[in-house]
Formats: C-alpha cells, structure tokens, sequence
C-alpha cells in the first residue's frame, strides 16, 4: 500500500516516443503561455465549454490516509507548473471543478481532489469532522506539493472550511506550502442559525438549530425529475444561474452517496473552527454571491473582517445576483480572483 508520505517519491515518467524536439517546442509554447499569466475565460470558448469534461488527461497520484482510506487525487497539466490545489464542497466532487481545469491546466499545474467519501474516494473509517477534512489536505499536499513550488489554495464550502481547518491543525505549513488562499462560499461557524434557504416569518430570525440539523442529516435518496432540479436550483444557486449551470451542479449532486451527504452533514452541524483563522498567513481572498442562500454574505464578511484583524486579507469580493455554486455561476471572475492570487 503506498502512503501519501510515499506517493511524493514516486518518479514521473516523460514518454519519449514523440521525440526530443517535439518535446522541447511544446516546452517552449508553454512557457510563452505561462509567462502571460492567462487562463481561459467562457469568452474564449464556445458556451458553457468550460463546463465540459476536460480534455486533459490527469495523472492520478495515490494518497492513502493513517486510516486506509483511499483518497482519489488527480494533477491537470504540467507537474512542474505552479500548482493550483482545489478542494471541493459537501455534496460535490473533483468534477466540480470542470470550469477551473479548463480553464488553467494549460498553463498551471491543476490539483483536485474527492473530499472522503464522495467521488472515488473512501469514507474510512474515522468520525468525521473539521480534523479530518484538515488531515486529509495534509495528505493531499505533502503528495503534489513542494516547498520549493508552493500552491494556490482555493476552497469551496466545505472545501474552504477544509483550507481553514488544516491551517488551524497544521500551522507551520501554510507558508512552507502555501503562497495564497481563496475562500469561496463557506464559512467557520453558525451554518444553521445564519442559512436562509428555509425562509422564516420576521419573529423568527433564526432557523430552530433541530430543525437545520435535521435537513443536514438528511440520506434521503435523490433521483433526477424536474422537481429535484428545482430543489437543487433553489437551495444552491441563484435565481439567475443558466440551464447548463445548474444541470452541471443537478449531474454532481444527485452522483453523491446519500450515506455521504448524511454523515458529513451531520459532521457539519456543529462546525467551529474560527480560532484557525489566525493561522492563515499568507493573503487570503473571500468571496461570495450575494444570492448565497447556504452559506450568506454575513458568514465571507465575518471571515473577512477575522483575517483582516490578522492583517492576512487579501480581498473580500461579493458578487451580484450570485448564489453559492459561484465557482460555476461566476466563472469568469472566480478564476479572475485565483489567477490574482496566482500571480502574487
């Protein structure tokens, strides 16, 4: 069984059969790509083409955790590129990160990862929790990323509370690895209380925490049908969000577990991981969709006014008419922000 710790030795091999010039004229254009510090925006393609499967081919790093749990890791583009590392939220998959390996693997090293127990990764066998979510970054990190080239972290929802709380566990590798942050729709604390997808009267201005929990513990089984699109649609995205925007994110929810979406709902009811923002040390971005009904523009302003305190913000950017799925919905300038940070 290789590790993680050994998964960083593992040789790369380069195929020769397309011959030395070949390869030093590829080199050579990507280079000159890299040197723009571009990425390709959905102007440069056909519509809705960045939501597409990739046609990059990954390589596929194993990373198996202290408790055996196989996590599924894939690495987009040139492994010596600067690395980009994305870490998806609950529900979700490395999938979700279509519109972003489109648009940077090829001219940055792309890292995506199965959070525990969604995609192709295990579930393992430890309580689920902000620890884990930390550990598992751990692993994910010491197999694709170096001191001598250190990554972009960007973080989804849970993703991003995964970034947090591997900052928090892990304090001394933030700068070693780590040269910035962005913190896409997420939060430390308070999921139930300060949700609105349940709209409450006035004289409630907080959702019962039973009732929050549970809607997050919820396995129940979701098939495809117009009204689970609408569902998806309500709870996740905005009103605005396109016809292929929110079959991308329907494709990616209704492919995880329930089992999965259960326990690591449960595992988030009661998250608090505030304390960790000390410890994000490099600049870090926040942003959001006004229209964010999961994880609301209150929760990014609080996170924004913690890491300024710490004198570790970068920006704070709030997207008009946006809902949570803002790495799909706002494209455009989600990348902007992670090419921002890239080029620091």
């Amino acid at each position: 069984m290789v590790t993680s710790r050994a998964a960083r030795g593992i040789s790369l091999g380069i195929a020769a059969a397309a011959g030395i010039g070949a390869a030093v004229g590829i080199g050579a254009a990507v280079a000159r790509r890299r040197r723009l510090n571009s990425f390709t925006r959905t102007t440069d393609t056909e519509p809705d083409a960045l939501l597409h499967r990739p046609p990059f081919v990954p390589r596929i790093v194993p990373v198996v955790t202290d408790d055996g749990a196989e996590l599924h890791v894939r690495v987009y583009g040139d492994p010596e590129a600067k690395p980009i590392v994305f870490s998806h939220g609950w529900t979700c998959s490395a999938d979700y990160w279509f519109p972003q390996i489109n648009a940077f693997a090829e001219n940055y090293s792309v890292v995506v990862y199965d959070q525990r127990g969604h995609g192709q990764s295990d579930v393992g066998t430890r309580p689920l929790g902000p620890d884990v979510l930390a550990d598992d970054l751990a692993d994910v990190l010491a197999a694709t990323v170096g001191e001598d080239n250190k990554a972009v972290l960007v973080g989804h929802s849970m993703g991003g509370m995964s970034i947090m709380a591997w900052a928090g566990r892990y304090p001394e590798q933030v700068e070693n690895l780590v040269s910035a942050v962005l913190l896409a729709s997420t939060a430390t604390d308070s999921l139930v209380r300060e949700t609105t997808v349940i709209p409450l009267p006035n004289r409630f201005p907080r959702l019962p925490l039973p009732v929050g929990r549970v809607v997050l513990k919820s396995a129940v089984p979701l098939r495809p049908s117009p009204v689970t699109r609408h569902a998806i649609k309500y709870i996740s995205m905005a009103p605005g969000s396109t016809q292929a925007e929110v079959a991308f994110c329907e494709k990616i929810v209704l492919e995880c577990e329930p089992r999965t979406r259960g326990i690591w709902g449960a595992a988030l009811t009661d998250l608090d991981i505030h304390e960790a923002l000390s410890n994000m040390n490099v600049p870090t971005s926040v942003l959001v969709g006004t229209a964010d009904r999961l994880t609301p523009p209150v929760h990014a302003r609080k996170l924004a006014q913690a890491l300024d305190a710490h004198g570790h913000l970068s920006a704070l950017l709030e997207i008009p008419g946006i809902g949570h799925m803002s790495s799909v919905e706002a494209i455009d300038e989600f990348n902007a922000e992670v090419m921002r940070l890239r080029s620091m």
